[in-house]
């Protein structure tokens, strides 16, 4: 997990996710889904043993705040999915780790797959 901001975004997740696919979650402080998903997705991404990176954009930050809206972000937490340099999903909201694991599966299970081989 590491933190990302709109000067480091394109080699932190679009570039990176040319390699391993990127969770990007959009959150804030005082959202308490944010806070209430955060581990989950650290949960997540953990059990994907380096086949999964978690980016975190706090968007409280004035220049992070125009990266939510560049990405068309309209409630947090919203989480996008990065892969091969562009957006393949998202969701928004807190969710439990079972219902990740099946996004992730049906989104980016082929990329996933991939990666384990």
């Amino acid at each position: 997990m590491f933190d990302v901001g709109v000067d480091d975004f394109d080699e932190q997740v679009l570039q990176a996710s040319r390699h391993v696919p990127v969770l990007v979650d959009f959150w804030a402080a005082w959202c308490a889904p944010c806070l209430v998903l955060a581990p989950v997705l650290e949960g997540v991404v953990e059990g994907h043993h380096g086949g999964l990176r978690l980016a975190k954009v706090e968007v409280d930050a004035d220049e992070n705040m125009r990266l939510a809206g560049q990405y068309q972000v309209r409630g947090f937490p919203t989480v996008i999915l990065f892969s091969e340099g562009r957006e393949r999903a998202r969701f928004s909201g807190a969710r439990p780790a079972g219902w990740i694991e099946d996004w992730l599966d049906q989104e980016a299970g082929d990329v996933l797959a991939g990666l384990e081989d």
